[in-house]
């Protein structure tokens, strides 16, 4: 019998700053060279599970466990961080809050510093480890300089090198464009079957996330182990919509169409679905009993950008020639790769960063002479990282912050305040200080922060990375409802389901260009512009296909149907 080489039994941790413990009698066991994805609803508490795992907790995060947890037969509470880091390596959601060097080859080499190897194998195997991660021609760059999918590819390098047996990633795929977060899937997989390393994800994202597949999948709720089983096992139940966790598209796509499941179905991966001619004729009629709803009135604009060229440097041009026009309203996703210019455009918005060339309209008037106070009045921003926005050491002081600018009446401002933090499920929360909160919960506070001063134009990078099926929902239906009031919505976004359902337009964003205007279902009916963009296709997209049924509307039929079934 094989021993594990990870073991929970009857594990509970209580932080000293919490009332009552976040997780709960865990018993789990890993054995060597598996893949197992841990998903659940935010708060759950699989980041503290993950801190158990990799020593944060108790050593960085004060607390009390009782029970047993160890990792490689060493007991884990009694190891510090140090001497776990030898056995677990980890890669953070954040990754900007991992790197230590100043150059890619510094960061990766670092521990081996602290571990005094000679020079000489210090770069030997620096360059052994960028080769295995495709980043041997960017070992001189900063780590700031490289894309999402770049900078998580170097945190994979820097824990690597220590030959570590057990691999934790938090969110890998949070801040990836779906391509690069494919990539990021295919490389773990590459990794931990070269090295026969096991692999622990932590992921909102779970179709993606089983893209090569995992052994088990383990279903959190209220600190507790609910659900530890194969995929198929997981797929065939109904624990992930009891639980508010959202299952694979194709999944729901087969039971709207009254498509009873099986396991010789083989519904782990849309790769390996099995659909018999039963079931497409099923898939086929549901389609034909759907109606694509009519366009709606046409509208007056309120944003355009007009031959806009703009670069951070003299000798680069990170936007070149961006025009387009946004309706008063509209709802509108921009889409593409890591680093193709979309959180480059929200900043010429707002007035961060001024163009080089071409202007900027808003309703109609030249915003070049705006102040970034004055654009703020109608234009808000919610950036992806929400480490860069917090300025305030509490909830409600940070939420309640541009409010307290305006000298609003104190009653006012917390009748507002507490209103916006019970629409991001932050209300709870509202007396807490924002460094006990998680990544996805502190991205709910900088929406939130952004919300409470009800701004015309909502600009969001990445509003719903990080947060759970319920939490997505409960942002983004606030966010339809104030469209809904005549908010006009921009949202950057690498979630492909988002901008399918909340959105009716997507500017398509490449190397600094717009090079589409078009929409979403006419996106994910086109390969060739995803290529582009850095997307792929979504599962609907391959069923319509298997089905033998036009992309564009059948996606844009379940969408419909889908919003119908959860309103």
């Amino acid at each position: 019998m094989q021993e594990p080489i990870i073991s929970f039994k009857d594990y509970t941790y209580h932080y000293r700053s919490q009332a009552e413990p976040t997780i709960h009698n865990i018993n789990l066991e890993i054995n060597k060279g598996e893949r197992i994805i841990i998903v659940g609803p935010s708060g759950c508490g699989k980041s503290t599970l993950a801190h158990c795992l990799n020593g944060l907790n108790p050593f960085s995060y004060p607390g009390e466990s009782t029970g047993s947890l160890t990792i490689c037969g060493i007991e884990a509470g009694k190891a510090g961080i140090f001497e776990l880091s030898q056995f677990v390596g980890t890669v953070l959601q954040d990754t900007d809050g991992q790197f230590i060097g100043m150059t890619v080859l510094e960061d990766i080499a670092f521990s081996m510093e602290n571990d005094c190897v000679p020079q000489e194998e210090m770069i030997k195997r620096t360059h052994a480890e960028a080769e295995k991660v495709s980043l041997v021609e960017k070992l001189e760059a900063a780590p700031h300089e490289l894309s999402g999918g770049q900078k998580q590819r170097v945190s994979m390098a820097g824990v690597m090198i220590n030959k570590v047996p057990v691999l934790l990633f938090d969110e890998p795929l949070a801040n990836l464009d779906p391509a690069a977060g494919r990539d990021a899937i295919e490389l773990i997989d590459h990794l931990q079957k070269d090295g026969e390393k096991t692999v622990v994800i932590i992921e909102h994202r779970l179709e993606d996330a089983m893209h090569m597949g995992a052994d088990r999948i383990i279903l959190m709720e209220n600190g507790r182990i609910i659900n530890d089983s194969a995929p198929e096992d997981l797929f065939l139940s109904d624990k992930l919509i009891k639980a508010g966790i959202r299952e694979p598209l194709y999944l729901t796509a087969l039971k709207y169409a009254g498509i009873q499941l099986s396991k010789d179905m083989h519904v782990e991966r849309m790769q390996e679905l099995s659909l018999n001619d039963s079931h497409k004729e099923q898939i086929r009629k549901w389609y034909e009993e759907r109606r694509a709803k009519a366009p709606g009135k046409e509208r007056p604009e309120v944003l355009r950008a007009e031959g806009i060229h703009f670069g951070y440097t003299p000798e680069k041009e990170n936007l070149s020639d961006i025009s387009f026009s946004i309706k008063e309203g509209e709802m509108v996703s921009i889409v593409g790769k890591n680093g193709a210019g979309k959180s480059t455009m929200a900043k010429l918005l707002c007035g961060f960063e001024k163009p080089g060339q071409g202007m900027l309209y808003y309703q109609g008037r030249d915003m070049s002479g705006d102040t970034i106070k004055e654009r703020a009045a109608h234009i808000g921003y919610v950036m992806q990282n929400p480490n860069q926005m917090i300025s305030k050491p509490m909830i409600f002081e940070e939420v309640a912050l541009s409010l307290t600018l305006q000298k609003l009446p104190e009653e006012e401002i917390k009748e507002r305040v507490y209103e916006t933090l019970k629409i991001c499920g932050l209300y709870e929360f509202r007396n807490w200080p924002v460094n006990a909160l998680s990544y996805g919960q502190k991205k709910r506070v900088t929406i939130a922060s952004i919300l409470v001063a009800k701004p015309q134009i909502l600009i969001l990078d990445e509003p719903t990375a990080g947060q759970d099926f319920r939490h997505y929902t409960e942002i983004m239906e606030f966010l339809k409802e104030l469209n809904e009031k005549g908010i006009t919505v921009l949202m950057i976004t690498h979630d492909m389901h988002l901008m399918l359902e909340y959105t009716s337009r997507s500017l398509v964003f490449a190397d600094g260009k717009k090079i589409a205007d078009t929409t979403p279902e006419a996106l994910f009916a086109d390969p060739e512009l995803l290529k582009r963009a850095s997307l792929k296709e979504t599962s609907l997209y391959e069923l319509a296909k298997r089905c033998g049924l036009p992309a564009e509307n059948y996606i844009r039929a379940f969408i419909e149907y889908d919003r119908e079934v959860r309103a």
